[in-house]
């Protein structure tokens, strides 16, 4: 079975060149665009969410302050684009740049806050921060090492409006002598 690259631009290192990343962080990155309606609208489309806070102006205004950013999007906004022309792409997470043996990561689990509203207009920035690297770990998936991150969200104003825990699952799913 020959290697294949997975497109994540995996980092790959030892255990203790991991270790050394914990507390590392970014440093503060804009999303891509501000707040959109057409987003939200979009997305509550998708999920049926009828919820004034995200359809109707006026509502939403005497409620929020505008139109409302659905919770479950706070991490979409951070996302980078996939493709963009000529220019430079920016590595989907700080996970992938841990250096680690391991060529394939799963998501294991989520938790986000929501601290403040996000409104249609916002611009959001973020930092992610390394909060764990997990000694190797034997699975039904394979051996690797669980890896914890947080992102925390800034609005255009300097305030806290959520903060979103991730950990992966890194670990090797090539045979030993396939591996980089």
């Amino acid at each position: 079975m020959a290697y294949v690259d997975t497109g994540l631009h995996l980092q790959y290192g030892s255990f203790e060149e991991a270790r050394a990343w914990i507390g590392s962080e970014t440093p503060p990155r804009d999303c891509e665009d501000e707040i959109e309606r057409s987003q939200i609208k979009y997305f509550c489309s998708l999920v049926e969410d009828g919820n004034p806070s995200y359809w109707d102006e006026e509502w939403a205004r005497a409620h929020w302050g505008g139109i409302l950013a659905p919770p479950g999007l706070l991490f979409v906004w951070s996302m980078p684009l996939l493709w963009r022309p000529g220019g430079e792409m920016r590595p989907p997470t700080i996970a992938t740049q841990i250096p680690l043996p391991g060529d394939t990561v799963i998501n294991v689990s989520t938790d986000s806050r929501f601290l403040r509203p996000v409104l249609a207009g916002d611009r959001l920035s973020f930092v992610e921060r390394v909060i764990d690297v997990s000694a190797e770990k034997k699975t039904q998936l394979g051996a690797g090492h669980f890896i914890t991150t947080e992102i925390t969200y800034r609005n255009h104003r300097g305030e806290v409006v959520g903060v979103h825990r991730n950990v992966l699952f890194r670990y090797r799913s090539t045979p030993e002598e396939a591996r980089p």
